[in-house]
């Protein structure tokens, strides 16, 4: 199941950069629920200029602890894993976008609290 959102203004994150949620999906493909946060952040990018992956997972980090775990007690969800995404541009899930800078952490919650997991 996904929920589309469409966000008119920037998500305040650490690094100050835009970013703009693109929609949430509740994926049982696994195994197991992992709720998946898909946001658009144009201007990451591993060249001179763009925002980097150091710079993002701290986005990434931020955005899970005050955008997925409200998320998550609101609905009463038990996700096994929460992934937060960022892409330069809008992906259809599941899709190859080669030309697409796409950075991606995942993580368990526990005592409302974000932890991270290696993929």
């Amino acid at each position: 199941m996904s929920t589309h959102v469409v966000a008119e203004a920037s998500l305040p994150v650490p690094s100050g950069q835009p970013i703009y949620l693109d929609n949430v999906l509740l994926d049982e493909n696994p195994g197991e629920l992992w709720l998946r946060f898909r946001f658009v952040a144009p201007k990451i990018g591993q060249t001179v200029g763009r925002v980097g992956y150091d710079v993002s997972a701290v986005d990434m980090d931020h955005l899970c602890e005050t955008l997925a775990v409200p998320y998550v007690l609101q609905r009463k969800l038990v996700p096994a894993r929460v992934v937060i995404s960022l892409s330069d541009k809008a992906v259809a899930f599941g899709e190859s976008a080669p030309d697409v800078t796409q950075f991606f952490e995942a993580y368990r919650l526990e005592n409302a609290r974000c932890i991270w997991e290696e993929f």
